[in-house]
């Protein structure tokens, strides 16, 4: 049985945007436009009707806005994922960020002009987080309904999806679909069974996954540095509202991010995280229960100098196609904190980083990855894994109490 495709719902005001979006949609494998609104009231309104796995919003409109719509979503109890389209102003960072506090999965950046590599570059991340949502919701649809193949009456068969795209998706995809619903299907049964989320201290004295790579040292941990990128934003809320408020070591986080933008995402951590989060600036003291945001223009290093370790900024060349990149924190991390370190690797497209936390793991640190069933993207994690540097594989769910664990067993 072929599975159903992802419908998407696109909402914006501005129709040359609503044709962008509806085009990147169209020409993506296994997604199809289930409609298009103009605000978030006629949005609201064809919800019932057009049942759409996730929905793209822009947040400036008129009528009701982007911000009013997820608050009314969130009022009726709506769990459809939604993607942001997001402005590179300043007051767009801000009202994105609220975006995402109110529920909004995650965002991506509106192409500035016509250059065909800007919008070949957001439509993959695009398609990509699409995907990646919707197959979620898909599968939460489907285990609700009693049948993980269930489907929505009325939703479109990938033959009629293929008619109206104009594409017919391969075997192979076919076959990544399904294997990709039934880890799916175990993760959302394992979560499930529990009534209370997992704390380090449920786990008593044996951490509860297999070790997949032995370490090389058995130093107490010092530093705590985490890679992040698709799917990331509601990915750190997850993890960091769940730290330990003793944890007793610095976190440094690169979750690849628009310049303007970062500022605004520590600050929105903050909130929710019992630990002081800010976006990091040259010369920051790597503090005890502080996080440090890499900024979205720079690189970002740690540095032990004679009296204290800091944080160090560079403008230097993106590496692993990104600035700031994943593989520059953890090479610096296993430099300057050997067995010290503990580098963990999580949801995101690509392979920024999968190379490098083989240095944290070679240098005697801990490794661990977030797992394929809970990644919006099973990329960085994926190549990790691969590499044989990953010592643990945990999901999202289990992620903060997995790196208070690990930090509190090493003393």
């Amino acid at each position: 049985m072929s599975p159903r495709p992802i419908s998407v719902l696109i909402v914006d005001d501005s129709a040359v945007m609503r044709n962008l979006i509806g085009k990147i949609v169209t020409g993506s494998e296994g997604l199809v436009v289930a409609g298009k609104a103009l605000n978030g009231a006629f949005a609201l309104q064809k919800m019932a009707s057009l049942k759409p796995d996730v929905v793209v919003l822009d947040l400036e409109m008129p009528d009701m806005n982007g911000i009013d719509f997820l608050k009314e979503r969130k009022r009726r109890g709506i769990e459809v994922p939604v993607v942001i389209l997001s402005s590179r102003a300043e007051r767009g960072a801000q009202i994105t960020m609220e975006a995402i506090a109110l529920g909004a999965a995650d965002f991506i950046m509106k192409p500035t002009g016509t250059g065909s590599e800007e919008i070949y570059g957001i439509a993959e991340n695009l398609a990509h987080l699409l995907r990646g949502y919707g197959r979620i919701y898909q599968e939460s649809r489907a285990d609700d309904a009693g049948a993980p193949g269930a489907t929505r009456e009325g939703a479109p068969s990938v033959e009629e999806a293929s008619n109206l795209s104009g594409s017919t998706p391969s075997g192979p995809m076919v076959e990544v679909f399904e294997a990709t619903l039934r880890r799916l299907q175990a993760e959302a049964n394992r979560s499930r069974a529990r009534t209370t989320p997992a704390t380090a201290a449920d786990w008593g004295a044996e951490f509860p996954y297999p070790r997949r790579a032995e370490r090389q040292g058995d130093g107490a941990v010092e530093i705590v540095a985490i890679g992040i990128s698709t799917g990331g934003p509601n990915a750190l809320r997850e993890v960091l509202s769940r730290i330990d408020p003793q944890i007793g070591v610095p976190i440094v986080v690169v979750q690849h991010m628009p310049p303007g933008f970062t500022a605004e995402f520590a600050r929105s951590l903050s909130k929710i995280c019992p630990l002081e989060v800010k976006e990091a600036e040259e010369g920051d003291l790597l503090l005890p229960g502080r996080v440090l945001i890499a900024p979205g223009a720079n690189h970002l290093r740690v540095e032990r100098r004679r009296l204290a370790a800091v944080a160090s900024l560079g403008e230097e060349a993106p590496v692993n196609g990104h600035r700031p990149s994943v593989g520059v924190l953890f090479e610096s991390v296993a430099k300057e904190f050997l067995s010290g370190s503990l580098a963990v690797i999580m949801t995101g497209m690509g392979r920024d980083g999968a190379r490098e936390i083989g240095a944290v793991q070679r240098g005697g640190g801990l490794t661990i990855a977030q797992d394929e069933a809970s990644c919006v993207v099973f990329g960085m994690p994926k190549v990790a894994i691969e590499s044989g540097a990953i010592q643990y594989v945990v999901p999202l769910v289990d992620m903060a109490p997995a790196i208070n664990w690990l930090v509190a067993h090493t003393r």
